[in-house]
């Protein structure tokens, strides 16, 4: 069974909820990192957490949801070893993945709807990295990466 790391913000909490179903029924084991209620957070202090478990190898890929997405994808992309990639369309969600190499699609709860969130998740978990001309520009995002 592969294991997910999933994380909101208020904003993000209902379809939070609704995609944990999706997940453990298509075999993923969840880790939510919450938030675990539609009550006012701060998206950091859930974001930092899934970062942090896919830094230390603890899991390969995550999901993240806030109202526009962008605050996660922010926040998330401070960590040297995140690539979260926002996805409003399941074009984005393949390309991040089979050109990024991304290993957390972000997506914007407020602007996309529960059947569009699975199309997304779909056509990310469907993509596979290509690798080539890909690698060397991967190698350049981190700060300090190759030149």
């Amino acid at each position: 069974m592969s294991k997910i790391g999933i994380a909101c913000d208020h904003a993000g909490y209902e379809m939070k909820e609704f995609l944990v179903g999706y997940l453990n029924a298509m075999g993923y084991e969840v880790l939510d990192f919450g938030t675990y209620s539609p009550e006012s957070v701060d998206y950091p202090d859930y974001a930092h957490p899934l970062a942090e478990a896919i830094e230390s190898g603890e899991l390969t890929q995550g999901i993240a949801l806030c109202g526009s997405g962008e605050g996660m994808a922010m926040t998330l992309n401070k960590h040297q070893g995140i690539r979260a990639g926002l996805c409003w369309q399941p074009e984005i969600a393949s390309l991040i993945r089979r050109h990024n190499n991304a290993n957390v699609v972000v997506l914007p709860a407020r602007f996309v709807d529960n059947d569009e969130a699975v199309k997304i998740l779909e056509a990310y978990f469907s993509a596979e990295f290509e690798g080539g001309r890909h690698e060397r520009r991967i190698a350049k995002i981190p700060v300090g990466g190759s030149k």
